[in-house]
């Protein structure tokens, strides 16, 4: 009871105010022609905590004194309220605020004492508390015909807020809101087109500019259609934070993809550098109060996006006119086509500072420049295309001229070229003769510094069991001259004589010793006959190792191959070096035996002499392993050797690259051994480390990829 007494005084008090100044409106079911402001009276709620009833007790109301109310950009909440009396037919009046970006709008109507909210909407409100959808905020007041009504409207915001007021029914708002959405749909289809249209051209020439165009065309598009609350502002309903700030943003976006076509189309890299260089200054702005207005101050953020949509307007107008100075046909397009856009947003942005009164003129004024600048940029951009077209025909004939020039002095130059290429290609067979030669001089003094190594080894393999058997044939002679000397007494003995002879017989065998010298002689065959056959095992090593009469691709056993070359390789490492074997169960191996057998000596030689080479005590050992790998065979070779650095491993296999001193290795050993491997479609991996010894590995197919070719 106490606050409907409150709202009964306050509206006295309020009616009490109208009547000294302006009586209430009167609407007799026709359209009134302009805006009411001038029938309203404002109240600005600085800390925008007044409920409604606090607002209509509250001191401070002022009329206002324009068709079009301006509350600016602010933080305050803002009241409106005014009084109408129906002498229509109708049975309620509509109120139509054709102005979108406001945030939050409250209307609410007193009859017969009574406050009623009949609407809550805005930008910002969400979905929940929504109670009117409609685009231009368009409200049906409950004024029965002959009764008077108070109208209290309550708004806030973080842009420029103007609020048109009219005052209409329900037929001629439909023909407004038709001829309206007509326009905006107009503007949206011709934005459009222009957009595909350019989008169709950058795919045809791939030319970037006209892939700014389309979205700078587009991102004005969103910030117009979202000004007037079409478009954007419906897509992102349920989103209120995103739909009350999206014109801005496709406003912002509009000046980033603005700034960088108009150099592109303009061309001020070549002709207006300094400015063309300005321009990542002006993005890095608009990019700082894009932050700012979503992450920040709205407010703030508002008025900075106002004021760098006005100055980026001006600098490219100046832009513009300088290139038009320096010849730029371009320049005059845009200048044109921007003049149009420029002028929409000067009204524009004088109307939101209150200069200029708010009419349908300064409302639509940036939506109709913008379209008329994209249709006129259309044609600056196929005018553009004419330009290109002119410049790619004249560099055509230039490039075929220059191609008739170049294909002549090719023509003279292939005949000296010709006479070059015989020469030359007589010098290079001559000099690959020389080098085929020298190499095989090469190899061959290799594998004779291998042969003489080998040879000495050998000789002196050979000649302990030649000379063991040398050093028993003075003892066999002597032992056999006994024996055949009493043999030769036993002879002469005959039946009368035996009796008589035996015992002296007897008495001289056992003076020469018989019997040892039977025995002794068993010793001493025993012993050749070891010699010989430790010769004949060298000779069939050195036989099978060389392989001599097998230069055919054919099936070999590796093992036996290790086996060979360790036996012709024993009086190097014999006693001194440690060689264990881990072998493997594995196939014959279809290759070249001769020429494996001299890779295992190769590689085999050098782990013994690095073993050899250490001087910490270490037991020098060498392992020979065996192992099948898929349709591979692989032998590894380790050593407990010096190893070597990476410089070293990285040249190792280098013709004539050697870690020894001059005189005792050639450097092709292990070169030789990489063409053998590679002449058998295989490879050789390696891992050494100082002091940590070095490991090989080799890799052989058990069937040669080539078994048809022979390999000499």
């Amino acid at each position: 009871m106490l606050s409907r007494s409150i709202i009964l005084i306050s509206t006295f008090v309020l009616a009490a105010i109208v009547s000294a100044s302006e009586l209430p409106l009167t609407f007799d079911g026709k359209p009134i022609q302009r805006s009411i402001g001038r029938h309203s009276y404002l109240l600005e709620d600085t800390n925008g905590q007044l409920t409604a009833s606090e607002a209509l007790r509250a001191p401070g109301w002022t009329a206002c004194k324009s068709d079009v109310p301006n509350l600016a950009v602010s933080r305050s909440t803002h009241w409106i309220r005014f009084s109408v009396r129906n002498t229509s037919s109708q049975q309620y009046i509509l109120l139509s605020i054709p102005y979108s970006e406001i945030d939050e709008l409250d209307v609410s109507v007193i009859r017969n004492g009574e406050l009623e909210r009949i609407a809550r909407t805005g930008r910002s409100i969400s979905d929940e508390e929504v109670t009117e959808s409609e685009h231009d905020f368009v409200f049906i007041l409950p004024i029965a015909q002959g009764n008077t009504g108070e109208v209290l409207l309550r708004l806030r915001g973080f842009k420029a807020i103007h609020v048109p007021m009219d005052l209409t029914d329900s037929a001629t708002y439909s023909t407004y809101s038709s001829g309206r959405n007509l326009a905006l749909g107009a503007y949206a289809g011709i934005m459009m087109v222009m957009a595909l249209y350019n989008l169709f051209l950058f795919f045809s020439i791939r030319e970037k500019a006209y892939l700014l165009y389309p979205l700078y065309i587009l991102s004005i598009c969103i910030a117009q259609l979202a000004f007037q609350g079409v478009g954007p502002s419906d897509w992102f309903a349920q989103w209120p934070w995103l739909a009350s700030r999206i014109s801005m943003i496709g406003a912002l976006l509009a000046v980033l993809f603005g700034m960088e076509f108009s150099r592109r189309f303009i061309g001020t890299k070549q002709i207006l550098p300094r400015m063309h260089r300005i321009v990542d200054v002006f993005h890095i702005l608009v990019l700082v109060i894009l932050c700012i207005y979503l992450f920040g101050d709205p407010w703030v953020g508002y008025n900075l996006a106002q004021a760098i949509c006005g100055v980026t307007a001006i600098f490219l107008f100046v832009t513009s006119i300088s290139a038009i100075r320096r010849g730029s046909r371009q320049a005059r397009f845009f200048l044109l086509a921007w003049s149009f856009f420029l002028l929409g947003v000067v009204l524009f942005v004088l109307k939101d500072a209150g200069v200029l009164p708010f009419s349908a003129m300064t409302h639509y004024s940036m939506t109709l420049g913008s379209a008329i600048e994209g249709v006129l940029l259309s044609f600056g951009l196929a005018d553009r295309i004419n330009v290109l077209r002119k410049e790619k025909e004249r560099s055509q004939a230039d490039a075929l001229a220059a191609s008739l020039e170049n294909q002549r002095i090719v023509r003279e130059q292939n005949v000296i070229l010709e006479e070059k290429v015989t020469q030359r290609t007589h010098d290079l067979r001559e000099t690959n003769e020389n080098l085929k030669r020298t190499q095989t001089q090469l190899v061959n003094a290799e594998k004779m510094a291998s042969l003489g190594q080998l040879t000495a080894g050998i000789a002196h393999e050979i000649n302990n069991p030649i000379n063991f058997i040398t050093s028993n044939i003075q003892p066999l002679r002597r032992n056999i001259s006994e024996i055949v000397e009493v043999m030769q007494e036993y002879r002469t003995l005959t039946p009368e004589t035996a009796a008589g002879k035996l015992k002296v017989l007897k008495e001289r065998e056992r003076q020469l010793g018989i019997n040892d010298s039977i025995e002794e002689l068993d010793d001493i065959i025993g012993s050749i006959a070891d010699g010989s056959h430790r010769t004949a095992e060298i000779v069939r090593g050195l036989r099978n190792f060389s392989r001599l009469d097998e230069d055919d691709l054919k099936e070999s056993d590796l093992h036996e191959g290790l086996r060979n070359t360790l036996a012709l390789l024993a009086p190097q490492y014999r006693d001194r070096v440690q060689v264990r074997f881990e072998l493997g169960d594995v196939p014959h191996v279809e290759c070249f035996p001769g020429k494996v057998n001299q890779v295992f000596m190769n590689i085999l030689t050098n782990a013994i002499q690095a073993t050899l080479a250490r001087t910490d005590g270490d037991t020098p050992e060498v392992v020979i392993g065996t192992s099948v790998d898929d349709d591979h065979v692989r032998i590894t070779i380790s050593d407990t050797g010096i190893g070597m650095t990476p410089e070293v491993k990285a040249r190792m296999f280098d013709p004539f690259f050697t870690t020894k001193p001059v005189g005792e290795g050639t450097g092709l050993g292990l070169a030789i051994v990489y063409g053998i491997v590679q002449d058998h479609f295989g490879h050789i991996a390696v891992d050494s480390s100082p002091g940590q010894g070095t490991t090989i590995r080799l890799h052989l197919p058990i069937r040669h990829a080539q078994p048809q070719q022979k390999r000499a």
